[in-house]
């Protein structure tokens, strides 16, 4: 019993720690050190941390986070990415709100070569808002579409998230990808019907847009999007045929993206260095929190913290549903004041246990967090989308703007989730025909 309330006190620090925007890597560790040295000794703690790291980072499978992020990287920078939301607005400005229905689809095309929700935000934010506001949309709609539509940057495979989940669940990285793809045109096609029917019922929220190109110009910038349905199709048909895994897609992605923006002229000295720089940052900074949430889970195991709170969720019931929504519960709070990737890291070695004894599928329960984290990049008071947005839109346009127009997207992505409780084949029903 005390070490186990050594782990509960351990938790409790960590998310202290965190929530005085501690770096989560250097909470974990910190933790996890002491922790173990309270329970095993300071000499067995040392070996630990000599040894978690190398054993962790050398795992075959991480080698895709740094692929996929090479290739996300280098889409931004060669500007493989720049003619999604043209190509959108061209063929669906005529639609009721249709340049925030483009941004929402262009962040959608973003996503499926970044696996970044704040990239995502962050591209689109530059280019959908500004035209947004030039055509005099209410900048809560305008704000809203491009905030929301940059979750599913991580969301639309490849997503780092589901990567990091499969790794640390030992579950199929394909088939979280694959059973990632339902949700998340889902949730794309429900922003967009959204959109639609309230600038339907509500005009000055999205004027009219005057513009009437013809069907040469609709054709000709899809010249400008063919790479990103290339590469979309490539990686993501190659792992649901089974041609490669998620490991060799990542290379083949990052590969093709390099040759493409040969092709197109785009590959210069100054676009390889800024990939280059910002993927392998990237990539550290995902070890060094990783390599910290092995040694936490652990430091967990090591305590029995991770069975005893298994045990005392299983004794107030054994009702799936009621589970699903208390963790709803949990994760719009923590999604509130911690980072997806720190979320996501403190649960999973709490709820697995749960999981396993519910018989509850694990690729339906990784997209089903993925989703909940997303929600918690545009929840208030710490949305990290958001603020993202703030620092490339206008100066006139404040946190409370933005803030108020997620909740239309929050709403809906709440009714999503419902549907994925309800109706589980919205996921599970694509890995079903590729396992």
């Amino acid at each position: 019993m005390e070490s186990e309330i050594i782990g509960l006190i351990g938790l409790l620090v960590v998310m202290g720690l965190l929530l005085l925007r501690v770096p989560i890597a250097v909470a974990l560790i910190c933790v996890s050190f002491v922790g173990i040295s309270l329970i095993l000794g300071t000499k067995q703690a040392w070996g630990i941390l000599s040894v978690i790291p190398y054993n962790f980072a050398a795992k075959w499978t991480l080698s895709s986070i740094p692929m996929f992020l090479l290739m996300g990287f280098m889409a931004h920078h060669g500007g493989l990415t720049k003619g999604l939301f043209a190509a959108a607005r061209l063929w669906l400005s005529r639609l009721p709100g249709g340049l925030a229905v483009a941004a929402v689809l262009g962040c959608s095309g973003f996503a499926a070569v970044s696996g970044s929700s704040v990239a995502c935000a962050a591209a689109m934010g530059r280019i959908a808002v500004p035209q947004m506001i030039k055509y005099n949309y209410a900048p809560t709609l305008a704000t809203g579409a491009v905030a929301a539509g940059g979750t599913l940057g991580a969301l639309i495979p490849p997503s780092i998230l589901l990567i990091l989940f499969g790794i640390f669940t030992e579950t199929s990285i394909n088939l979280l990808f694959i059973g990632s793809i339902g949700v998340g045109v889902f949730s794309a096609a429900a922003y967009v019907l959204m959109i639609v029917v309230r600038a339907w019922l509500n005009p000055e929220l999205a004027p009219p847009v005057d513009d009437n190109p013809s069907w040469g110009e609709r054709i000709s910038i899809l010249t400008e999007v063919w790479p990103v349905i290339v590469l979309f199709a490539v990686v993501l048909g190659g792992m649901f045929s089974g041609l490669f895994t998620a490991t060799e897609a990542g290379a083949v992605g990052a590969f093709m993206t390099i040759v493409i923006s040969f092709i197109k002229k785009t590959l210069t000295f100054t676009a390889l260095k800024a990939t280059l720089v910002e993927t392998l940052t990237t990539t550290a900074s995902l070890f060094f929190i990783a390599i910290g949430a092995s040694l936490f889970i652990r430091f967990l195991t090591f305590a029995g913290t991770d069975d005893l709170i298994a045990d005392i969720i299983l004794q107030l019931g054994t009702d799936r549903f009621l589970l699903i929504l208390g963790l709803i519960g949990v994760y719009i709070i923590m999604g509130m004041f911690i980072d997806p990737l720190g979320t996501m890291l403190l649960t999973i070695p709490l709820v697995m246990p749960v999981l396993d004894k519910l018989d509850i599928p694990l690729v339906w329960f990784g997209v089903f967090l993925v989703k909940m984290l997303e929600i918690g990049m545009i929840t208030p008071p710490i949305g990290l989308n958001v603020f993202v947005l703030k620092t490339v839109v206008e100066r006139d346009i404040t946190l409370g703007i933005i803030f108020k127009g997620v909740m239309w997207f929050i709403a809906v992505d709440i009714l999503v989730v419902l549907l994925m409780i309800f109706f589980p084949q919205l996921v599970l029903y694509l890995p079903s025909i590729a396992s």
